[in-house]
């Protein structure tokens, strides 16, 4: 078995993808750091990271994934395997389960889920999925078991397959979630699939041995999506959580029992569209729970689009109840640990109207202007926190660009009142017309309010900059703009803002 510390340096063809109309000799006069490792956000070498799979284990997160890669064959998708237990180390496990043959069910693995039962067995359910099953008028989709003594070594119980019950797509049952109930004294298995008259569903299995399964019904039919990809019921505080995934986004609804019914709040994405984070399933580890999925590649090679596709860098946020039953996600704590040593900055160039005060800048622009003051260059990897106040219906935030360049081609990372949200897609800040009317490409919903102070916590490691804001949302983008040797800035466009308490750490 393949064991190693991770320290990923980014794929080739991923680092090949450039600025938002930058030129080559832009990238080429910029200087300052080179990309490092990716540690916080790791992907397998040469692949990428898939859906995520985690449960907690000795005091650690295993964390299965779907291992991806650009030559996918018949046989795709093996069944691959991170830990770690503070979430900025992480141990590449290598190969957990792998796929089967052309003949069998899983050819192809789907995603699935983990969980020690009470045989003191782990066991992972997962999709099989064979394409050619279907020309052959077999189900092309089921469900099969896996179980291993340790989580180290997988035995495949060839002669146990879920299959969908009558009515229900052949061609769509996967993602299995494993849990059990207490109240009916029995494994629940949740399996996303499809049926005509309500579209995507979430089914519900039931048994007392792990082996023969009775079909229960819809646990939750919202008749809305086509599917409800990779289910996943928890319960935090008095009332329980169902994560789905579709449409690029990862949504949840809320119960009060596990048999619910479960509502969807009416915001109910906490980070992101276009495949900014997926399929995420949910894990505890030493008492607080974590939001596990994946940040996508970039669909264009030439330039910061905000648009993704499918797989690409482990992604990890850490869930926060609120007191209303609202869910928000922050910065899993741990990480602060690795941002150990302070980085101090002085204002550099300006435009505008900007006023620097004790790790503070006031900053105000008029109609059609905008207001710049540059912190210097950005490290490769880096935490900075501040509190942001903007204006009424104002746009602000942060850019980045090139030094020796005028902040017209900078890029923003807008925290837009205008629209109440927060978005990325390397619109530049002379571009008023993009910034201040164009409608975001890919977004996370925030209500801003005049006058009212927000907590923004921002983790870049090389172009991963992903932004916390209130304990309640997070905009999870990639940023090419902002790499080897960019300048970050503060801006504000149309509108006063005022950034406090600054603060950047860096790593030992």
């Amino acid at each position: 078995m393949k064991k190693r510390n991770v320290a990923f340096a980014c794929c080739a063809g991923v680092l090949a993808l450039l600025a938002s109309c930058a030129s080559t000799d832009e990238a080429a006069e910029a200087e300052g750091f080179k990309t490092v490792e990716h540690v916080l956000y790791p992907t397998p070498d040469d692949a990428f990271v898939a859906d995520v799979m985690p449960i907690e284990n000795n005091g650690k997160l295993d964390l299965y994934y779907l291992y991806e890669t650009t030559h996918n064959i018949q046989a795709y998708h093996p069944i691959h395997k991170f830990s770690t237990d503070n979430f900025y180390k992480y141990e590449d496990e290598g190969l957990a389960v792998p796929t089967g043959i052309a003949t069998e069910p899983d050819v192809a693995i789907g995603t699935g889920s983990f969980y020690k039962a009470k045989d003191g067995l782990f066991h992972c359910f997962y999709t099989g999925h064979n394409d050619a099953f279907a020309a052959q008028g077999k189900p092309k989709e089921c469900i099969l078991h896996a179980v291993s003594r340790d989580a180290i070594t997988w035995e495949k119980r060839k002669d146990e397959v879920l299959y969908a019950p009558e009515g229900y797509s052949n061609n769509d049952f996967r993602d299995p979630q494993l849990l059990w109930s207490d109240d009916e004294n029995c494994y629940w298995l949740l399996v996303a699939t499809r049926e005509e008259a309500n579209g995507g569903i979430v089914a519900k299995f039931t048994s007392t041995d792990l082996k023969n399964w009775t079909f229960k019904g819809p646990l939750y039919a919202p008749h809305k999506q086509w599917m409800l990809e990779c289910p996943d019921l928890f319960k935090m505080g008095d009332k329980y959580y169902l994560f789905f995934s579709w449409d690029c986004v990862t949504y949840y609804a809320v119960g009060k029992t596990m048999n619910g019914p479960f509502t969807a709040p009416k915001d109910n994405v906490l980070d992101g569209t276009n495949f900014i984070f997926y399929a995420a399933k949910t894990a505890e580890l030493k008492g607080k729970r974590y939001l596990c999925g994946w940040l996508g590649r970039s669909q264009d090679e030439n330039f910061d689009s905000g648009k993704y596709q499918w797989a690409g860098n482990m992604l990890i946020h850490q869930l926060v109840q609120h007191e209303d039953g609202s869910l928000g996600v922050k910065m899993p704590e741990s990480i602060a640990d690795y941002f150990s040593v302070k980085k101090e900055f002085a204002p550099g160039k300006t435009e505008g109207n900007v006023i620097s005060g004790n790790n503070s800048f006031q900053l105000s622009a008029k109609k059609g202007e905008k207001s710049v003051v540059s912190l210097g260059s950005r490290e490769a990897t880096m935490l900075l926190e501040c509190d942001v106040t903007i204006g009424d219906n104002g746009i602000a935030g942060f850019a980045f660009g090139n030094p020796k360049k005028a902040f017209k081609n900078y890029y923003a990372l807008a925290l837009d009142a205008k629209r109440n949200c927060i978005h990325y897609e390397g619109y530049k800040l002379g571009g008023f017309e993009n910034i201040v009317s164009s409608d975001p490409i890919a977004q996370t919903k925030f209500t801003f309010k005049p006058g009212e102070k927000h907590h923004v916590t921002i983790v870049a490691e090389n172009e991963i900059v992903i932004l916390y804001i209130d304990d309640a949302k997070v905009l999870s983008s990639r940023i090419y703009n902002s790499i080897n040797g960019a300048d970050l800035a503060l801006f504000t466009a149309e509108s006063d803002a005022t950034f406090e308490n600054i603060s950047m750490k860096v790593p030992q």
